[in-house]
Parts: C-alpha cells; sequence; structure tokens
C-alpha cells in the first residue's frame, strides 16, 4: 500500500496535462526498414535482435516526463507492483492519450491479471495508433485465445505473421486454424 500511495504522489505531483504532450516522434520509416530486416532475417535469434530495435521505436516516448512515467510503470509491473503500474500507465495515457505504448503496457499489464476483456480495448486502441505495432499484435491474439475466440485470435496472429515470421507465437498458429472452422 504505501508503494501504491507513493505512485499516487509521483503521479499528481507532475504538473503535465493532456494537451501539454507533443505528438510521438514519428519513427516509421524506420520500422519499415526493421520489418523488412525482420522478414529476411535467416533465424529466430537473428529476428529477436531485430525485434529488440522495433520495442526501442515503440518505447521512445514523446517527452521525458511520458518517459518517465512509462520507465515507471515497466519498472513497477517488472517488480509485479501491478496496481502501481496501471497507475503509471493511466498517468500516461490521460497525458498522452495519442502515445500507443502507453494503452499496449497497461494492456499486458491486465494480461498478467488474467483480466482479459479489459486488455483488449487497449490492445485495440494500440493498433489503432500503430497499426504495426507487433507486440500488441501477437497480444491481441494471445488475449482472444484466453477469451476462446481462436478465430479472431487466428487472424490478428497471421496478420502478425505477415510482418514478422519469427514471432515465438507463431507455433500456436496449427492449433488455432483447426478450430476456426468450430467457431
Amino acid at each position: 500500500m504505501k508503494r501504491y500511495l507513493g505512485m499516487m504522489l509521483f503521479v499528481l505531483a507532475a504538473p503535465a496535462r493532456a494537451g501539454d504532450c507533443p505528438p510521438p516522434p514519428d519513427r516509421a520509416d524506420e520500422l519499415t526498414q526493421l520489418i523488412e530486416a525482420v522478414q529476411q532475417a535467416p533465424d529466430a535469434q537473428s529476428a529477436r535482435l531485430i525485434s529488440n530495435d522495433m520495442w526501442e521505436i515503440w518505447a521512445d516516448a514523446p517527452d521525458p516526463h511520458a518517459q518517465e512515467l512509462l520507465d515507471e510503470g515497466m519498472t513497477r509491473r517488472a517488480a509485479f507492483d501491478l496496481n502501481g503500474a496501471v497507475a503509471a500507465f493511466d498517468a500516461l495515457i490521460d497525458y498522452c492519450p495519442n502515445y500507443a505504448e502507453g494503452y499496449n503496457q497497461r494492456a499486458f499489464v491486465n494480461y498478467i491479471r488474467q483480466d482479459y476483456a479489459v486488455a483488449l480495448p487497449d490492445l485495440e486502441r494500440t493498433l489503432e495508433l500503430s497499426p504495426r505495432h507487433l507486440g500488441a499484435m501477437s497480444g491481441k491474439a494471445l488475449t482472444l485465445v484466453a477469451l476462446g475466440r481462436n478465430g479472431e485470435a487466428a487472424l490478428a496472429l497471421r496478420a502478425a505473421l505477415r510482418l514478422n515470421p519469427w514471432l515465438s507465437e507463431r507455433g500456436l498458429l496449427p492449433a488455432l486454424e483447426a478450430t476456426e472452422d468450430d467457431i
């Protein structure tokens, strides 16, 4: 509880408002190059290194305050302080409502909590803002599996695999496709 209160003081002390957040950096060309590179990767290890570069793009917040909130949420999530993580991501989304990674990270926390119905709208919002966000695409597929929506999960996973054929979730596709006709 003490840690949660500390986080709330951190968030409340921040002088920023939604109108103060600049637009996220435009790194679309760089992402395109990385997607092309991962599609040509000779093996999973090479693809993983390229994917790490993609994560650097998605985790590049619009300004220092947004970066602090993102980093705080990710640190709290890693420490399994899920309430503190959600508070940080809520503050990030309030401050930067057009920054996709705030939604994606909050969805991930809710996925960890097994609150899949809450995670799904955040994943969809992430993809509205960043349509080639592979983390959100594969996260959406996994969330749909958890919700028992295997046909939709197969569609989401196939879309992600078109961008990165080396995703670790690729092994799920045959099982999902086997159940598509049952849905």
